[in-house]
C-alpha cells in the first residue's frame, strides 16, 4: 500500500494534464500512487493518462461530467494511501513537495492531520505587472499571521489571512478526508476553504515554508457569480463567521475586498466602490486594486474612476 495517494481531477484539459502528471512523477519521494479522475472528458484525456508506462498511475473515469468536487471525492474513495494529496490539472508541483511535507509531519502526534506549503502564482503570457496583481490578490497584509494550528486557524481561514494556495498545496490523512465526507458537492466555488475548515475541526494543520506548488492562474468567475458563491459559503459557515468576527477577524471585509476587485475589473465601478467601502484593505493591496480598476477603465470608462477607487481606499486607511 502506498503512503500517499495523489488525486488529480480533470475535465477536457488533455493539453495541460501532462504537465501536472509529470510533476508528480518527478517527485523525489516515490512511495505514492497517482489517481487521475477523468470527469467525463470528451478530448484525449484517457489517451494521455493511459499512455504513461508507470504502474503507479491509475485512471478512473466518470461516465458524465459531474464536477470537480465529485471527481475529487471519487479519488478519495479510491485512495489506498495513508495520506491523500490533491493537484489541480492546470497546476504543478516542485520535485520536493511530498518529501518536504511528509518530513514536516514526521515525528508529530496523531493530532497533526494535514500539511500545506507555500506556492507561486503565474499568469500565462502576462506581463510582470499582471503577475504582481494576481499575486497581490492572493496575498495577506499580515506578515505575522499564524500559519500552523487547529481550530485557531478557522478565523484566519475565513478572513483570508491564511493562504494555503487552494487544494494543490494540501496533504491530509485519508481517514480524515473520508470522515468529513470529502468535498462539498453542492459548492461550485470556495470548495477548498470549505474543505480546510472541516479538516481544522479534526486536528492540526502544519506548514512547509517553501514554494513547492506552481499555480497557473486561469481566471476567476464573473463578479455576480462570485458574490452569490461568497454569500453561500459565508451562510454555510455563519456560526464560525460570527465567532471569528467576535475574535476580531474582519471576515466580510476580507471577502468584500476580493469582490471589489472583481467588480472593478468588469468596469462596474459603483458596485466596486460600494464593496471597497466595506472592504478590509491595506497599502499592500494598492497595486492590485489599481490594476483591476485600470482594467475596467479600459472598457470605455474614465480612468478617473480608477483614481477614485484608490482615493476611497487611501481615505479609509488613513482614518
Amino acid at each position: 500500500m502506498p503512503t500517499v495517494s495523489v488525486v488529480i481531477p480533470t475535465y477536457n484539459r488533455a493539453e495541460l494534464l501532462t504537465r501536472a502528471i509529470d510533476s508528480v512523477l518527478a517527485q523525489t519521494y516515490d512511495d505514492f500512487e497517482l489517481v487521475v479522475v477523468d470527469d467525463g472528458s470528451t478530448d484525449d484525456t484517457e489517451a494521455v493518462v493511459t499512455g504513461y508506462d508507470d504502474d503507479r498511475v491509475r485512471y478512473l473515469a466518470h461516465e458524465t461530467n459531474r464536477g470537480a468536487n465529485p471527481a475529487r471525492n471519487t479519488g478519495i474513495e479510491a485512495a489506498e494511501g495513508e495520506y491523500v494529496a490533491f493537484l489541480d490539472s492546470d497546476d504543478e508541483w516542485r520535485p520536493r513537495k511530498l518529501d518536504a511535507q511528509l518530513d514536516r509531519l514526521s515525528g508529530t502526534g496523531d493530532e497533526w492531520v494535514a500539511v500545506y506549503c507555500d506556492y507561486e502564482v503565474t499568469v500565462p503570457g502576462a506581463s510582470g505587472l499582471i503577475r504582481e496583481a494576481a499575486a497581490d490578490l492572493l496575498a495577506t497584509d499580515d506578515g505575522e499571521a499564524v500559519v500552523e494550528g487547529g481550530e485557531d486557524l478557522v478565523g484566519p481561514t475565513l478572513a483570508d489571512t491564511l493562504h494555503t494556495g487552494a487544494g494543490s498545496t494540501l496533504l491530509v490523512r485519508t481517514e480524515v478526508a473520508r470522515r468529513i465526507d470529502g468535498f462539498d458537492e453542492d459548492l461550485d466555488w470556495f470548495q477548498d476553504p470549505d474543505f480546510l475548515l472541516r479538516v481544522l475541526l479534526e486536528g492540526n494543520l502544519a506548514h512547509v515554508p517553501e514554494p513547492l506548488v506552481v499555480r497557473h492562474y486561469s481566471g476567476s468567475p464573473d463578479a455576480d457569480t462570485a458574490a452569490a458563491a461568497d454569500e453561500e459559503f459565508l451562510d454555510k459557515h455563519a456560526d464560525s463567521v460570527r465567532r471569528a468576527e467576535r475574535d476580531g477577524y474582519d471576515v466580510r471585509g476580507a471577502h468584500d475586498l476580493v469582490l471589489a476587485k472583481y467588480y472593478l475589473r468588469e468596469g462596474r465601478f459603483l458596485r466596486g466602490l460600494a464593496k471597497l467601502r466595506t472592504a478590509s484593505a491595506g497599502p499592500r493591496q494598492v497595486p492590485s486594486l489599481a490594476w483591476f480598476a485600470a482594467t475596467g477603465s479600459r472598457r470605455g470608462r474614465s480612468a478617473m474612476l480608477a483614481a477614485l477607487a484608490m482615493a476611497v481606499l487611501v481615505a479609509r486607511r488613513s482614518r
